[in-house]
């Protein structure tokens, strides 16, 4: 469902299913790897992810307090006008750096 792939020293996640239910454990797992990095840095690629439900967006939430507990950074990127809309009207976008594509949030690494 999600899987990860590097950029130089950052992670990218992607799915295609909604952040919700079932996919929750799968982007855990895809996580997993990242997060027992000494301090990981990663993009939620959210380009093909449909949806978010209340659930999804309160494992984002607890990812970034994983990430920020080892003193790393989690960014989102590339979500779509719903996502996007889902991310605003909630308020969770706050709490992350958004950008509008992936090669975007991997540079902001570098700055």
């Amino acid at each position: 469902m999600f899987k990860q792939a590097k950029q130089g020293a950052i992670s990218v996640i992607s799915g295609s299913v909604p952040l919700s239910g079932d996919a929750l454990d799968s982007l855990d797992s895809a996580f997993a790897d990242c997060l027992r990095e000494g301090q990981p840095h990663a993009v939620l690629d959210l380009r093909n992810t449909p949806l978010i439900d209340s659930a999804g967006l309160e494992r984002l939430l607890e990812l970034r307090d994983r990430f920020q507990k080892r003193t790393g950074v989690l960014k989102l990127a590339g979500a779509n006008p719903l996502c996007q809309d889902i991310l605003s009207v909630t308020g969770v976008g706050l709490q992350f750096e958004v950008f509008p594509e992936v090669s975007q949030a991997v540079g902001s690494f570098i700055q």
